[in-house]
């Protein structure tokens, strides 16, 4: 019954199951479902322009599907990643290590502070002026450690 409904509607009944498993990606995202409708799309595309058997059809989207996902994945997969792999999560001084800031204050008897973004930080190091660059080599509780950068 329902393989005669599908059979009668020919083309278009790829293309509309192609819509539906779009459809379906944004119910249960993942980035599969999407690859497995533009399959289904292009197999009644090219069944619509060859006139295919409903057997060629099945065959070619199986083929088209499998090249898709293939293809998707290679395509969303990145090369680097965007993030750091170490958790910076609720240890905010660690994802500063490294980075070079200027002083907002100038470190005096081994004390000053500097600007991230919004917030200020206490640094410990060697006498700088203000407006000196320096670089968080560490982090002691809620402390920079900075060095020459």
């Amino acid at each position: 019954m329902i393989r005669d409904a599908f059979v009668s509607l020919g083309a278009w009944s790829w293309i509309i199951l192609g819509l539906v498993l779009i459809g379906v990606e944004l119910l249960a995202p993942g980035v599969f479902f999407l690859w497995l409708g533009l399959a289904a799309i292009a197999t009644g595309l090219l069944d619509a322009a060859l006139d295919l058997s409903w057997q060629a059809a099945s065959i070619l989207f199986a083929l088209l599907a499998v090249t898709a996902v293939i293809l998707g994945r290679f395509v969303t997969r990145s090369k680097e990643p965007s993030e750091p792999s170490v958790s910076h999560l609720n240890q905010r001084g660690q994802a500063l290590v490294g980075r070079v800031f200027t002083l907002e204050t100038p470190i005096k008897d081994g004390e000053g502070r500097i600007r991230v973004d919004d917030s200020s930080w206490r640094v410990t190091g060697a006498d700088r002026f203000k407006g000196a660059k320096v670089r968080v080599v560490r982090v002691e509780g809620s402390t920079l450690v900075v060095d020459d950068p």
